[in-house]
């Protein structure tokens, strides 16, 4: 549901002969944060978590049993494959009609706008943080509360930090899509840019954990 909503708007904003081409950064924030939003509420009984960095970030908080990790990264990456799937069927007449290689990798997964690594990296670090430190603030509201409190602050980050890397912030989201994208039979699809695919990777992980390793700071000098 992430990915089919997600790369969805992107491929409407994106895609030629599409009646949402170019409709804009804001329609794709706000796509983006309502495809978390479908996603999460269709796995509210699995914890509503679809990405792997928020998973890896909620166990080094100690929300999270870590036996459970490896088996709901399978199933996120699994998801995100599908999703790219389906996406790609929906609008193959638009990938047809679309020349542009980068348009049609990029309605799959991440690129920098301006390719500087450590630069990249760090924002996908500093975007994962924030959303990692809202979800760990935001569970104390619960439940439906919490949800559309963390709809609008993925909203707020592609609008506010998005713009620099397209804020990946889960390999569920790219890597699994660039993967689809690489086997598809997209026509005139080029490469996948897998120099590139380890940011969306690694920056993410290590952002969550460290929001959840300041979240567990905090929290204890609240306890005491």
């Amino acid at each position: 549901m992430l990915v089919l909503f997600g790369d969805g708007v992107c491929c409407a904003c994106s895609l030629n002969k599409s009646k949402a081409q170019n409709a804009g950064w804001v329609v794709i924030a706000l796509g983006w944060g309502l495809a978390v939003m479908m996603g999460a509420l269709i796995a509210g009984p699995s914890g509503g978590h679809l990405n792997p960095a928020v998973s890896i970030g909620l166990a080094v908080a100690g929300k999270f049993e870590w036996a459970l990790v490896p088996g709901y990264i399978a199933a996120q990456m699994l998801g995100g494959f599908i999703g790219a799937v389906i996406v790609y069927l929906f609008y193959i007449d638009h990938f047809k009609a679309t020349e542009d290689q980068a348009t049609k990798l990029g309605v799959f997964c991440t690129a920098p706008a301006i390719k500087n690594t450590p630069i990249n990296f760090f924002g996908e670090f500093v975007a994962t943080f924030m959303l990692m430190f809202a979800i760990l603030v935001m569970a104390n509201f619960g439940g439906q509360v919490g949800l559309v409190g963390i709809t609008w602050v993925i909203t707020a980050i592609g609008m506010s930090l998005g713009a620099t890397t397209g804020y990946a912030m889960n390999a569920a989201r790219d890597l699994s899509p660039r993967i689809a994208h690489a086997v598809l039979p997209i026509p005139g699809k080029g490469g996948s840019d897998w120099g590139y695919s380890w940011i969306p990777v690694v920056a993410p992980i290590a952002g969550a954990a460290a929001a959840a390793l300041l979240w567990g700071a905090m929290a204890c000098c609240y306890a005491q």
